[in-house]
């Protein structure tokens, strides 16, 4: 039998109401808009569907790839030949004291506005992230000054046998792009909680929207990216780089480096992910070749060889 029938047929006796989606296309799920289809997808709602699914997956040695936004991923044309469990039904949020708690699956922008909303200040930076906040904390996403790091004070996750644990924020080991669970890809960030400060609703409004402006002036936000494609690598910025090598514009079939930020790789219609990576891979080659700095991939790839 295929592991991933009966993992599907598991998950069906041990949740029924769990939605599970068997060929789903991940071009509906990541920015960049490309990307195969995954053979097996669970979309939780619930914490106990989510552990359900984890636990599940364990028990047949099957590991299952986290999804959030799909905001910093880049998927293979021929797909994902594996198991993905979707976090995006997971977003609650709830105050303690300034301290916010929020589930794993929120958007950044959502679980900004929802600081607002109480008077909270700290996460203005986050608003035009286009992430989840399980993402933010794997990776320790940040913008404009901010980063997740300064306003995290715990994070709750499951191991790779669905079981629950939480660390304080300086256990974590957050820095540039990384965290603890960049080093164990098959824990899952199931909540996380940030001490905010009591500000002004007018005040910390009118700076989420001064930074919304200034992204729209300077990001091609009008096009299917992943965001920053690359690093920033020590002692330079990888826009800067690109562009100083004069390959803003620089084209591959449906991919191209956007002519209005060199950082970032866009989609400007019908791109496939062997466009992306080859153009990826140009930009390296004449980076490395004109300036000595390596450039490292910031997106993720998921069933690329």
């Amino acid at each position: 039998m295929d592991i991933y029938y009966a993992l599907s047929e598991e998950l069906r006796k041990a949740c029924p109401e769990l939605e599970l989606r068997r060929e789903e296309p991940m071009a509906r799920h990541t920015t960049f808009r490309v990307g195969g289809p995954a053979r097996l997808m669970a979309l939780p709602r619930e914490k106990k569907e989510i552990k359900a699914a984890v636990q599940a997956a364990a028990a047949l040695g099957v590991t299952p790839f986290f999804l959030g936004n799909g905001s910093n991923l880049l998927v293979a044309d021929a797909g994902y030949d594996g198991f993905v469990i979707k976090t995006g039904g997971l977003h609650q949020t709830r105050e303690i004291n300034r301290r916010l708690r929020a589930e794993c699956g929120i958007p950044l922008s959502r679980l900004a506005m929802a600081a607002l909303g109480r008077g909270l200040t700290g996460l203005e930076f986050a608003h035009g992230i286009p992430g989840s906040l399980g993402g933010a904390v794997v990776m320790n996403a940040g913008a404009y000054g901010g980063e997740m790091v300064q306003v995290l004070t715990a994070v709750t996750y499951l191991d790779e046998h669905g079981q629950e644990h939480s660390l304080p924020a300086e256990e974590c080991h957050l820095t540039y792009r990384h965290s603890i669970f960049t080093d164990h890809p098959a824990w899952l960030v199931l909540e996380a909680e940030m001490e905010l400060e009591q500000g002004d609703a007018g005040e910390i409004r009118a700076k989420m929207e001064d930074l919304a402006q200034r992204r729209k002036s300077k990001q091609p936000l009008e096009y299917p990216s992943a965001g920053s494609t690359f690093k920033r690598p020590a002692g330079h910025f990888a826009a800067a780089l690109i562009e100083q090598c004069g390959l803003k514009g620089l084209t591959v079939g449906g991919a191209q480096v956007s002519e209005k930020h060199a950082g970032f790789v866009i989609n400007r219609g019908g791109a496939t992910c062997a466009d992306i990576l080859k153009l990826t891979e140009q930009i390296k080659e004449t980076v490395l070749r004109e300036t000595g700095v390596t450039l490292e991939l910031e997106i993720r790839t998921l069933g690329c060889v």
